[in-house]
């Protein structure tokens, strides 16, 4: 999400272009009329090459009667490595190499821009633990980061918000225990999953990815000597918590990558003597591993889309193994925790759709005692736990809440908890989230962000009510939030329904007269909400005088469980059309015009791209669908890809004919028309597990069989990575920078003769 110029005026210094080493100097003596691209350049661009055509090859589907033909079926290779399909994938990243080539320049020149605004050499905001400060540390040039430690200087005070890492040639020395920088160079993707020390700060636990697929080896090492313990835990998920100090604790996948076996290791053994603590056979559930923030107990999940049940494995008792805490009841969702004497339950059910919270004792886990009643204009989103505090992070009206509550005494009864202390936030909209706080202090540390506001490190005291900045991300190239103007507006569904949308823009650029380019992005599904949060490369967008709007449609959980509900199964459609009409409202308002409103989303936002290119092809000027998800009939009716079977339960189980014409109606592959489209450019990724990269290289293919205009369609495949793309901090930038220079080109915003 970048900008670059307004209203056919570009706010850019002339610039002379410098092919061989492909930078831009500044050069303000060279006259407007100036043409700066060669000859062969603007050649090239007035004869573009031949997209490639996939061969079509009919594939036909049956299903209550009728028949689906998919010409291109034949894409999907679970392999990855059919040679025919691999050189499709490779004429189109070619092609589209090919057509971006004559924004080459202005690729490079955003890309120096974004890579400018960052400080390449710092450190994440140390968290105290134990007797060591915590933290990461980025190096110059470098893409991965270093995992470090300091011991804390020994001192009788108890922590303080105004504590901070002492530095400098008196201070303890730094210690790294893992460089990524190192592991990575072995692999052209790296990817630490899971970064777990013990509970006696002896050693570390990590989960490595270097193929993008997701899945997974935990290595054990020595905190101090960075030796290696044991021999690997392969083919493993993310999820693994220290069980004490000899034992860790993880889950493995089956054959569709659903997490369904939990496992409890014993240091210095086999992972074939490994026992299994827990197998999941249902396939529309998967399992999740929690630690509580007491070090006491690990919770061991098993979710589907509507409903959750929990055991709970004490640490110091593991010979005991599994216990059931919260029963197996369709519908009712819970997620636990503990402090002294009692579990701490958030539930969820058809009742009590924004959730409860409640409180049982460990010995006798039916008598649940209510601390916060449901209540039907605020979401219980998640809670933190210290030994004298509980802090609740709710969402109303669309935004985030904190509230921190003084807890009794461990031996005393917990009551309902009343009149608790709110953080209060500056922005209109805005981020605020938990991060990783002692749990024996009276410190809690979250994350804030806005859309004109860098990630943020706060640490609030919850008995005095103090609030302290640890930590700002830094933005060089003279970034100033206040040149920014971040506002919140609703816009009318079909239906009446107010949706949210966040709405940031340079206020010295934009004139709000219509006339302004506009990006649009959305999502709506998975009951995620998609909060407004800062962006250093989206400053290459907004400082060339192109608004970034956010619309909060259904389908998200921005606005509540129902705001979820009433966005999916047979309702899915109003996902759709909320973003439509969040963007008839943004031209009415004349944040823009349909001329100039580019729209993105990725995965199930890409699912939302295809859908409403279908349906509206006329309201944009571009699109960009990351990793879409757009096959959706046929995916879901293949229980054999991985997501299928858990998935039922967000889009519907199309083996049912009413959910199987509904899914057809939206469904982008299968609603592809011959029609106008706008400017279109698709991503893949050839591991992605998540969205097989079949899905958007078919949704290509169809389009350019069956489109009838002339506007740039483009894919791009990386053959080296999955869903999230590049591996690297900057690598990833220049998906970034490909992505806005394509925008630009769209809206004809690319600097030519007479233009400067």
């Amino acid at each position: 999400m970048n900008s670059n110029c307004i209203g056919g005026a570009l706010h850019l210094p002339l610039i002379l272009f410098s092919f061989s080493h492909r930078i831009l100097v500044a050069h303000p003596k060279i006259p407007p009329s100036r043409c700066f691209l060669s000859k062969a350049t603007m050649s090239s661009l007035s004869q573009p090459p031949s997209p490639p055509l996939a061969e079509k090859v009919k594939h036909e589907m049956e299903l209550f009667g009728d028949v689906r033909v998919d010409n291109y079926y034949w894409l999907r290779d679970d392999s990855r490595k059919d040679p025919k399909v691999l050189s499709y994938l490779q004429q189109e990243n070619a092609y589209t190499e090919a057509m971006m080539s004559g924004t080459k320049i202005i690729e490079d020149q955003i890309y120096a821009e974004i890579r400018a605004r960052i400080k390449e050499d710092d450190i994440s905001a140390p968290l105290r633990k134990g007797s060591y400060y915590y933290y990461s540390r980025t190096l110059e040039g470098k893409e991965y980061v270093q995992h470090c430690r300091r011991p804390i200087p020994i001192c009788d005070a108890p922590p303080s918000v105004h504590d901070t890492m002492p530095t400098g040639p008196d201070a303890p020395p730094e210690h790294v225990i893992l460089d990524e920088n190192v592991k990575a160079q072995e692999h052209g993707f790296y990817s630490i999953g899971a970064f777990k020390v013990s509970p006696n700060h002896k050693m570390v636990a990590y989960a490595e990815d270097t193929k993008g697929d997701e899945i997974y080896t935990v290595y054990v090492i020595d905190a101090e000597t960075r030796t290696l313990i044991g021999k690997p835990l392969v083919g493993v998920t993310s999820y693994v918590r220290w069980a004490g100090n000899d034992a860790l604790v993880y889950i493995t996948m089956d054959e569709i990558l659903r997490p369904d076996k939990a496992w409890l290791h014993k240091l210095g053994s086999d992972q074939c003597n490994d026992s299994c603590l827990y197998h999941e056979k249902d396939d529309m559930f998967s399992l999740d591993l929690q630690a509580s923030e007491s070090e006491k107990f690990l919770f061991i999940s098993s979710e589907s889309k509507m409903t959750r049940f929990v055991f709970y494995l004490e640490v110091s008792k593991l010979e005991e193994g599994l216990k059931v805490l919260t029963p197996r009841i369709n519908g009712i969702d819970t997620s636990v925790s503990h402090r002294g004497n009692h579990f701490f339950i958030q539930k969820r059910s058809d009742e009590f759709f924004n959730s409860e919270l409640l409180a049982c004792p460990v010995d006798n886990t039916s008598a649940t005692t209510v601390l916060i009643p449901h209540r039907a204009s605020v979401k219980i989103q998640d809670i933190q736990l210290f030994s004298d505090h509980l802090v609740v992070y709710e969402r109303e009206q669309g935004l985030p809440k904190i509230t921190a509550y003084r807890l009794p005494a461990v031996e005393e009864p917990l009551i309902c908890l009343q009149g608790g202390q709110a953080v209060q936030f500056i922005d209109p909209v805005y981020s605020a989230e938990p991060s990783e706080s002692q749990f024996s202090s009276t410190i809690l540390r979250f994350s804030y962000s806005s859309l004109r506001t860098p990630p943020s490190v706060y640490e609030y005291d919850m008995n005095t009510g103090e609030s302290v900045l640890k930590k700002i991300e830094t933005v060089l190239g003279g970034f100033d939030a206040f040149n920014y103007v971040t506002e919140r507006k609703w816009a009318t569904a079909s239906d009446g329904t107010q949706i949210p949308i966040s709405i940031v823009y340079q206020k010295n650029l934009v004139k709000l007269d219509g006339s302004d380019p506009m990006l649009l992005y959305g999502y709506g599904s998975y009951e995620i909400s998609v909060d407004p949060v800062f962006n250093k490369a989206r400053l290459s967008l907004l400082d060339r005088g192109i608004i970034f709007a956010i619309a909060h449609i259904r389908g998200g959980g921005e606005m509540g469980r129902q705001w979820y509900e009433n966005g999916k199964f047979l309702k899915k459609k109003n996902t759709f059309t909320d973003f439509i009409a969040s963007a008839e409202f943004l031209i009415e308002q004349k944040y823009c015009s349909k001329e100039k409103l580019c729209i993105e989303g990725r995965s199930a936002g890409g699912l939302l791209m295809g859908a409403v290119l279908n349906m509206r092809p006329d309201l944009w000027k571009a699109a960009v669908a990351g990793v879409p998800f757009v096959d959706v009939v046929t995916t879901m009716l293949d229980p054999t890809i991985p997501l299928t079977t858990s998935e039922w339960e967000e889009w519907g189980d199309p083996r049912k004919e009413e959910f199987y014409y509904y899914m057809k109606s939206y469904s982008p592959v299968d609603n592809v028309k011959a029609q106008n489209y706008p400017h279109i450019l698709v991503t893949a990724g050839l591991h992605d597990p998540r969205v097989m990269y079949s899905e958007p290289a078919k949704f290509v293919a169809k389009l350019r069989d069956m489109k009838t205009d002339d506007n740039m369609l483009l894919f791009k495949c990386e053959l080296g990575a999955g869903h999230f793309s590049k591996s690297g901090r900057f690598e990833r930038l220049q998906e970034n920078a490909m992505t806005y220079a394509f925008l630009l080109k769209a809206l004809n915003m690319i600097p030519t003769c007479g233009r400067m």
